[in-house]
């Protein structure tokens, strides 16, 4: 350790080691979680919906065909369409996963999850979510899901973790994000290829089918481990 990293630790108060032993004991637990299944299709989206909602319905339906070939569902864990897609996996017998949180409101573990881990911390829970996924799904959401489909273009965008097929579901309701993206490459904030990054569509088979051409990976094998991309093989 080198000298000046010694001073830094030194000035760490009582609070601050508190702090990132809560912080490693929350993300440790989830990993070991992710590492219990193999790789499966994570799904966002809104914890407000009801479940009779069209989208709530679309992800039902989602959760049952990806279940049915195979894949673990992975999602927050709580209702609206985490339920909604829990549920499908669930009723068939799917692996159903939910990285739950604890919040004020809103969230609480659905009735159709196989397994459960309930988080203290966001960032801990996102980064549980997407090491778990070899496919990203999302469905319409608020602030939370924004800020779930925000960080993983950018983390894809420049290289920090592999490329995974990454679909958005709901042509209607992405519009308007798809203006806002259109916009930034006129602006030239963003460049052409990253919008190729994402897919907007109502096809659920799409989802299904990249996951198929994927396959199942090993337990032992994410993708993150040496960065393999996940898209390159759906797309092969």
């Amino acid at each position: 350790m080198l000298p000046a990293e010694e001073e830094l630790i030194k000035k760490l108060t009582i609070e601050d080691l508190e702090r990132i032993n809560a912080y490693a004991k929350d993300l440790s637990t989830g990993l070991k979680m992710v590492r219990s299944f193999p790789q499966g299709v994570t799904i966002f989206g809104s914890a407000r919906l009801p479940q009779d909602d069209k989208y709530c319905q679309m992800a039902t339906e989602l959760g049952e065909m990806l279940a049915k070939n195979g894949h673990a569902v992975i999602t927050g864990g709580g209702p609206g369409i985490m339920e909604a897609a829990s549920k499908g996996a669930y009723e068939i017998g799917g692996r159903s996963v939910g990285f739950n949180i604890k919040l004020s409101h809103e969230q609480f573990p659905n009735p159709y999850l196989s397994e459960c881990y309930t988080f203290e911390y966001f960032f801990a829970r996102k980064v549980s979510l997407a090491m778990a996924a070899k496919v990203f799904v999302f469905f319409p959401g608020g602030f939370g899901t924004m800020d779930e489909i925000s960080e993983i273009l950018c983390l894809m965008q420049e290289n920090k973790m592999p490329k995974m097929p990454m679909f958005l579901i709901g042509t209607d309701y992405w519009s308007a994000f798809e203006q806002v993206i259109s916009k930034m490459v006129e602006l030239k904030l963003v460049n052409e290829d990253d919008t190729k990054i994402f897919e907007i569509t109502d096809d659920l088979q799409k989802v299904v089918d990249a996951a198929n051409k994927i396959g199942h990976p090993k337990i032992s094998e994410n993708f993150y481990d040496g960065f393999k991309e996940a898209r390159a093989i759906a797309e092969a």
